[in-house]
This record gives C-alpha cells, sequence and structure tokens, in this order.
C-alpha cells in the first residue's frame, strides 16, 4: 500500500543529484522500501478516520497556514498521495521548497492572482507577450485583478503599493523573446515574480535561481510530454505554497490522480525529450533562416524545441499542407506540432496589443517533436510551397 502522505512521506531530503537523475527518482525515493517498483495510484475521493477529533485538528491547522496535512489523507480536494508526488518531483526540478499542483495552467495561473488577491494585492505588473489566455484573464479584469504592462525596463516604476505580483514569460509565447530574469527580479524589489517556464523546462533554466518566487508550468505540454494529460503546477517557497493549497481547497481547481501519475511518469523522459526535439528544432532553424520562402525565424539563445518563423506566402495555406506535422495548438509533446497563433492562441488578444508583442499575421509557431529531422523538413519543404515571385520591373531579384 502507499503510505505517502501529502507530499510529506519522506522525511529524509535526499542530497543534491543531477537533473536526471533527479528526474527519473525525485518523487519515488520511499518505493523500494515498500517493495513497490513503479509508482502506485491512489484514486480515492475520500479517506476512513476514526479519530474525528484529530482530523477536526489537522483541518484547523490547514485553514491556518495550508501546509500539507501530516498523516493519512482526508479528502480528495485537500490533496491526493499520487499527486503529491508529482508535486515532491517537481520542486526539486526546479530548485523550490514545494510545488501545487491544478487542473490546467490557467487554473494554477488563477490560484496564484486570487491567493495575492486575497491579501490586499489585486495588481499586476506584466510583460508582453504571455500566453494568449493569460493575456486575456489579465486584461479582461475576470478576477478582480488590475493590470500595468510594461518593458522589462519600466517595471520599477510600475510598482504601487498594492501591487502583489510581476509575471513574464521566457522564452516568451509566441515569439520565444527573452528577458533578463535576474535584471527583473532584482527590479521587484519585495514582489514576487512569477514565471512562466512552460517553454524551458527546468532542463534549460531554473527561474527560482534568478530570483523569482514562482514559476508556473502549463504540465499539459512537456511535463507531461504526450498530449495526454491537462494540468498545471507552480513551483515556489512553502509560504505561498501554503495560500495556493487553501486556493485550491476553496477552489476545487485539483488535479486528478491519474494525471498526477502520468505527469511523474512523464518527469522521468524529460531530459532526453527536450534535449532530443532540441537538437531536431536547431537543424530546422538552421535550414527555416536560409530558405528564401522564410523572411524570419526567432528561436532563443537558450536553444529548445520551440521555434517561431514568418513566411513571405501566405501562413494559413502552410497550415493546410503539412501532412506529417499535426496542425493543432497546443505543444511539448512527442509529435511535432504547427499553429499560427494570430487566428488560435492568441486570437483573444486585441489585435494591436498582439501586434506590438510581435505577434505578426506571418507568424507561425511549431512545435518540434521526435521524429527524424530530414522527415520533418521534407514536410515542411513541400508545404512551404514554391518560393514567391516578385514580378518582372519592380527591380527586385526574383525569389
Amino acid at each position: 500500500m502507499d503510505t505517502a502522505t501529502m507530499g510529506a512521506y519522506d522525511d529524509v531530503r535526499p542530497a543534491p543529484r543531477a537533473l536526471a537523475t533527479e528526474a527519473v527518482h525525485a518523487g519515488r525515493d520511499d518505493l523500494a522500501r515498500q517493495g513497490l517498483h513503479a509508482p502506485p495510484i491512489d484514486l480515492s475521493t475520500t479517506y476512513p478516520s476514526y479519530d474525528s477529533r484529530g482530523e477536526a485538528a489537522r483541518i484547523d491547522a490547514f485553514a491556518t497556514d495550508g501546509a500539507d496535512l501530516v498523516g493519512p489523507p482526508v479528502y480528495g480536494r485537500l490533496g491526493n498521495p499520487t499527486v503529491a508526488r508529482f508535486e515532491t518531483a517537481l520542486a526539486r526540478l526546479e530548485g523550490t521548497e514545494s510545488a501545487v499542483a491544478f487542473a490546467s495552467g490557467m487554473a494554477a495561473l488563477s490560484a496564484v492572482l486570487l491567493a495575492r488577491s486575497a491579501m490586499g494585492l489585486r495588481h499586476v505588473v506584466a510583460v508582453r507577450p504571455l500566453y494568449g489566455c493569460s493575456d486575456h484573464l489579465l486584461t479582461a479584469g475576470l478576477l478582480g485583478t488590475e493590470v500595468t504592462w510594461t518593458d522589462p525596463a519600466g517595471v520599477t516604476d510600475a510598482l504601487r503599493p498594492d501591487t502583489g505580483l510581476v509575471i513574464v514569460e521566457s522564452p516568451a509565447n509566441p515569439t520565444l523573446a527573452e528577458l533578463d530574469l535576474r535584471a527583473i527580479a532584482y527590479a521587484c524589489g519585495s514582489v514576487p515574480l512569477l514565471v512562466d517556464n512552460t517553454f524551458a523546462t527546468p532542463v534549460l533554466q531554473r527561474p527560482a535561481e534568478e530570483g523569482a518566487r514562482l514559476v508556473l508550468h502549463s504540465a499539459t505540454k512537456y511535463l507531461g510530454g504526450h498530449g495526454d494529460v491537462l494540468a498545471g503546477v507552480v513551483a515556489c517557497d512553502e509560504e505561498l505554497a501554503g495560500r495556493l493549497r487553501q486556493v485550491r481547497f476553496a477552489t476545487g481547481g485539483v488535479l486528478h490522480p491519474l494525471a498526477g501519475y502520468l505527469l511523474l511518469r512523464g518527469l522521468s523522459t524529460l531530459p532526453v525529450r527536450v534535449r532530443a526535439a532540441s537538437a531536431n528544432a536547431a537543424e530546422l532553424v538552421r535550414r527555416l533562416a536560409s530558405d528564401p520562402r522564410v523572411s524570419r525565424v526567432h528561436y532563443p539563445r537558450i536553444g529548445g524545441a520551440m521555434i517561431a518563423f514568418e513566411v513571405e506566402g501566405d501562413p494559413h495555406d502552410l497550415i493546410s499542407r503539412v501532412r506529417l506535422i499535426t496542425p493543432a495548438v497546443s505543444l511539448g509533446s512527442v509529435d511535432t506540432l504547427i499553429q499560427h497563433p494570430a487566428s488560435i492562441s492568441h486570437r483573444i488578444v486585441d489585435a494591436d496589443d498582439r501586434r506590438g508583442a510581435g505577434v505578426s499575421d506571418k507568424l507561425l509557431r511549431l512545435s518540434v517533436g521526435l521524429e527524424d529531422v530530414d522527415d520533418l523538413w521534407a514536410d515542411l519543404d513541400q508545404a512551404l510551397g514554391e518560393p514567391v515571385r516578385v514580378p518582372v520591373g519592380t527591380g527586385e531579384a526574383a525569389r
């Protein structure tokens, strides 16, 4: 039987280990002592207890600071042992004290905003571009927040007494723009910095080491890695984690145990998948950058498996012609996906704001998978179509 409690099943924290080792073993350190090899899946929604006084005391303690429950589980909305294993592992990979998982990346971001608003800190400073739905959540004020959009140099001047959070994404979705996270964390002063690390993953960067207090992932993407789980997670210090657990309990944005199991399994291959897909992406960048049918290629200095590129022709024509590559939203899967951000992921953002953030109508976003790179290029090559030719007499060379 799985004896893990809500994220505190192992009293001894292992000595520092390499990322690849942590990816395989974090969250599983107690299994051998239980005579287990694969992590068990606990699907219970409720748990029996004959000590109602003790249970009441534990719930009172949770209501005070949101700390993990000590002892056996109580109810699925308070926490789940299988999900706790994933949270433990992700915290180890990001180098934070804790992590709190949610039903989606947007549920995770919403919980952070609600936790800060509950403290009277409703103002948010944010840098574009962000994921389109994150942008919309902030701009529309759906959770009672007020946002000030600024560039990285303007973060300090944008802060107010009621600023509860600074939000950035680096590399950004979908332009892959990179930010100096250490400089921004310094500019935030005492205001917590949240970094969306979905594109980079802890394989390529660990924002907590640069001063971020919260690291957000749409775990649907690289952490799961196979396009079969929806989830979000925030890695942070224990003080903030306690508040997030309280919001999760109150709002019910919990992660299903099966999703927690799939995410823990996904983490074990995360370094291998990210590095292999990144190698494919780097080669495709090289070929795209020298192709006359492509006007611009965006690729971050830290590397990774995400590419953005602008075409000379109609991007919708390319989308309609791919055959091996899947035209679909999302990213981070083992197979390659392509989408047109201005039509889908960032359609909800005001057109002027979208273009001002560098999301042009010609931009395509490519999430590179693990296929053979020559097969991927063959599909892109045929989808790009014939070179665009300039009419004779314009004074420009035919392309």
